[in-house]
């Protein structure tokens, strides 16, 4: 067993633990509070009074799949073939010695979710893993997390420019219901089969049946309000569960957004208005749906912004007049509840796993460091204080 003894310890769900200690138990967070029995355990770490918090979480990244240093020939974030390849999986193209895995680490990401790239309306499936080991397999918390679809200006500017569909935004919305459509009719045929083996099978709907059926979630790139619209519609439509990527201007229909109680990934807030659909991208959405109760986590999008910089985010966005308390949990518990590990992970208690950061000082203050890393109860990643 290990213990962590002399902490200020910030649970995200039940509140702050001052003069805390923790006690771990093969990889599992046995014991939490003040006065617990520590003479047991193999190795005691002293926090000598520093802030130790759950492992942080980026919800929505290309970890491993557009590769750091690495350009084309490890950019393997879209399968730019076809605008519906829901038979992709992530899993297959996660490379775990990404460089950027040993980044993460040393920022304080523990787990992360990994989805396809925006290219296609529907993209393939995404996963959520540990930033630990080099065996995709061994690292997975969840797969799958989701089927990743597209809207917006992406996939209509990338088959536009070739003569395929889509070119517009209603040729999008006009495949992703064709798709959905054909894959409701095949769950119905299967349903209604005295057989379901002799019914021919369609592997386009095959992989979308775990959609239809409510097995997981629809998880939806959308920056522009009438996109995001266009999303809400679809999937009320066919009556399968959702959630938001993006959402740059959901500001602008939070009314609209906290009615649906839609849980949304908001992000990547640090990088610069590149295109149209995001000119309006700053911190206000956050921020406005912190205060509206919506609930949400932010993201960086990586490599879009680097991972690294996921705390830096939250700390801008107290700045723009977010509580502390918001900020920390957008990057740890929100997180977890948007990609579906929150029994696992994103909070420190009792049963989940012991993924915790040691901090220097206060972890949205600029100026602290990540000084112990631990995921499942060992320390991967420690500082090394560079003297010159």
């Amino acid at each position: 067993m290990i213990g962590i003894k002399n902490s200020k310890i910030e649970t995200v769900s039940n509140g702050t633990i001052e003069n805390g200690m923790i006690l771990i138990d093969a990889g599992k967070i046995k014991a939490i509070g003040k006065d617990l029995d520590l003479s047991s355990c193999q190795e005691v770490i002293d926090g000598q009074g520093r802030i130790v918090t759950p492992g942080l979480i980026d919800a929505h990244t290309h970890l491993g799949l557009s590769e750091s240093g690495i350009g084309k020939e490890g950019n393997d974030t879209n399968e730019g073939t076809n605008p519906l390849t829901p038979f992709c999986s992530v899993r297959d193209a996660i490379n775990m010695e990404d460089q950027a895995f040993a980044s993460f680490r040393k920022a304080g990401i523990t787990s992360v979710g990994i989805l396809p790239g925006s290219g296609n309306i529907i993209g393939g499936t995404g996963l959520a893993l540990k930033c630990k080991g080099n065996i995709v397999d061994e690292s997975i918390i969840k797969d799958p997390i989701g089927m990743k679809v597209a809207l917006d200006e992406n996939p209509k500017m990338f088959y536009g420019h070739k003569g395929k569909s889509p070119a517009t935004r209603m040729g999008s919305a006009a495949i992703l219901r064709g798709a959905l459509l054909k894959a409701k009719e095949y769950l119905e045929t299967l349903e209604q089969a005295d057989d379901p083996a002799s019914i021919e099978k369609d592997q386009q709907s095959i992989q979308l049946l775990p959609v239809m059926r409510g097995e997981i979630p629809l998880v939806v790139h959308c920056h522009r309000h009438d996109d995001i619209v266009t999303a809400i519609r679809i999937c009320k439509e066919f009556n399968v569960k959702y959630v938001l990527e993006h959402v740059t201007d959901g500001h602008f229909i939070q009314d609209l957004i906290k009615k649906e109680n839609i849980h949304c990934a908001v992000g990547p807030s640090l990088n610069y208005q590149s295109k149209v659909e995001n000119k309006d991208r700053d911190f206000k959405t956050a921020v406005l749906f912190d205060r509206a109760a919506i609930p949400f986590c932010l993201i960086t999008d990586h490599p879009v912004i680097d991972g690294r910089n996921l705390i830096l985010t939250a700390s801008i966005a107290t700045q723009w007049g977010m509580s502390d308390e918001s900020a920390l949990r957008s990057i740890t518990l929100s997180s977890a509840q948007h990609i579906g590990i929150d029994d696992r992970v994103g909070s420190l208690e009792v049963g989940k796993d012991a993924d915790l950061v040691i901090w220097s000082d206060h972890p949205l203050e600029h100026t602290s460091f990540v000084d112990v890393t631990m995921i499942d109860g060992q320390v991967i990643h420690q500082r090394e204080v560079v003297s010159c």
